[in-house]
Parts: structure tokens; sequence; C-alpha cells
């Protein structure tokens, strides 16, 4: 079992980093067309060349209409995305001052209990991510410049959130079952030392 979730925790994070890869391109393209079109309309330029100024701008440069709509959407996508991959990794920022002078039993015992409490909430998240689709869904809302159906981007972290629902249940589920059974459930991880 440990096997196919770790494939589909993997393949979640792939695909959220191909979005953010693209988020990335799209953020610098836009950035560039601002920054060129705003030269175009630069005395410096227009004083230098006209024709140069005027050929600039005739090019179409401008920043891309609707990036942050486009970025809002995305980012909370590869958020999610990311979520079943850090969950099974147990790569959660921790402070651990107080635990790292308890005995193994009793920090095994800290980590189901908050690995339960998290899987908790992105249970809650995830139910309250479906009712906000659903609303609006129902409602028709669109976003403002692109005109888009804002419950796309709810859909897509959506998916996102099952499956980090579901890396969630395994995770809690086998460590409730590492303190029953003293046997190791999850991949082993170094974590990072603060």
């Amino acid at each position: 079992m440990l096997n196919w979730v770790e494939r589909v925790a993997r393949a979640m994070a792939v695909i959220g980093g191909i979005v953010l890869i693209a988020l990335i391109l799209l953020t610098c393209m836009s950035v560039l067309g601002r920054g060129l079109n705003t030269f175009g309309h630069s005395s410096l330029l227009e004083g230098l060349s006209q024709g140069l100024a005027d050929l600039l701008l005739a090019t179409g440069v401008s920043p891309i209409n609707g990036d942050f709509e486009i970025v809002e959407a995305g980012v909370a996508f590869a958020i999610f995305s990311f979520l079943p991959i850090c969950q099974l990794y147990a790569a959660h920022a921790t402070v651990d001052i107080f635990t790292s002078t308890l005995s193994p039993a009793k920090n095994r015992l800290i980590k189901a209990f908050w690995e339960v409490v998290l899987t908790a909430i992105i249970l809650l998240i995830t139910w309250r991510l479906y009712a906000g689709m659903e609303s609006k869904m129902s409602y028709g809302e669109t976003t403002f410049l692109l005109q888009f159906p804002v419950w796309w981007a709810y859909a897509a972290s959506f998916v996102s959130a099952v499956v980090a629902s579901f890396v969630g249940l395994y995770c809690a589920y086998a460590r409730v079952a590492e303190i029953i059974t003293g046997r190791h459930y999850l991949p082993y991880t170094e974590g990072a030392v603060h």
C-alpha cells in the first residue's frame, strides 16, 4: 500500500511542480511585457527615437491580461498538490525543543496524535473546498478579467485536496499502527534539525 500511496503523492507533486513552473513563466512574461510597454511609452525612448517607440508598441507588447487570476488559481492548486508528499514524508515544519528530550515511545505517541489532527484538518478543508465549489457553480461566479468560472480553481484544488486527504488518512492509520504493532509503515525521514 505504501508504494501506491507514494506514487500518487509523487505524481501530485510533479503535477504541482509543472503548474508552478508554468506560473513562474507566465509571471515573468507578464512582468517583461509590462516593462517593455512602459519603456515604449517612456519619454526617454520617445526622445531618442519616436519610430523605435512606435515600433515597440506596435508589436503589442504588454502585460498578460488576467495574469494574477491565473496565478491565484494555480498557486492554490500547487499548494494542495505538494501537501500529500509533504504529509507522507513528515516534512512539515516542526519545533521539537521539548519533545527531543522525550523517549521514542512518547515521541511516536505525539507524532500519531498530530498526524490524526492534521488529517482531520485536511479533511475539513477538503469538505469546505467542495462546499465552496458547489456554491461557485450554483451562482455562476466568474473572474473579473478573464471571465472563467471560479469553480474551476476550486475543482482543481479539490482534486488535490482529495489526494491529500487520502494520503493523510493513510499516514494517520500508519502512525497509530506503528504504536500498536511497533512496526514501521511510513518512509523513513531525516527531518530538519532545529
